[in-house]
């Protein structure tokens, strides 16, 4: 074999080997540090609600108001968390599903090893609050038992995943 091919081979087992450190380096650092808990402001105006009526892209004006009209008490229905790392957050509950995980996507993030990416779901059918399992490894418990599929998650029930617990609340009428 020639100098120059000798030279060749070394600098790309030097490059490879480079490259496998980084690759280490890199899965180390994401398993230590996990996934990035972005922290979300019910004020943040990214996240604004747009009405589910009307065409896509329509003006607010163009909506009808009567259409947006929703009942009161369905509307005042909070979700606290009462227990776990993120004790004390509060998500008021509208016409939008919440999504609960560890996913970057979901409306409450949770980090906690218990917990599935896309864990369970809070939604609202007809005139009461739902929650529903959604396939999770370690199982959404409500009120002390293991549930599967969509249940009804009644004011004062505690649903737990993982470590932490969370409460649906009313406000005042």
């Amino acid at each position: 074999m020639s100098e120059l091919t000798l030279v060749a081979l070394r600098l790309g087992l030097v490059l490879a080997l480079w490259i496998f450190v980084v690759v280490v380096v890199l899965v180390l650092r994401n398993d230590l540090f996990g996934t990035t808990v972005v922290t979300r402001s019910s004020r943040d105006p990214r996240r604004e609600q747009r009405p589910a009526s009307g065409p896509p892209g329509a003006s607010p004006a163009a909506v009808d108001p009567a259409s947006l009209r929703t009942d009161p008490e369905v509307t005042q229905a909070a979700m606290v968390v009462t227990a776990g790392p993120l004790r004390g957050t509060s998500l008021t509950l509208g016409s939008t599903p919440i999504l609960i995980g560890r996913a970057p996507e979901c409306t409450l993030v949770l980090d906690d090893d218990y917990a599935s990416n896309r864990h369970a779901r809070v939604f609202q059918r007809e005139d009461e609050w739902m929650v529903e399992d959604l396939g999770s490894t370690n199982g959404t418990l409500v009120s002390g038992r293991r549930i599967e599929g969509a249940v009804p998650f009644r004011p004062g029930a505690q649903v737990r995943i993982g470590r932490t617990e969370i409460e649906l609340r009313r406000g005042p009428r």
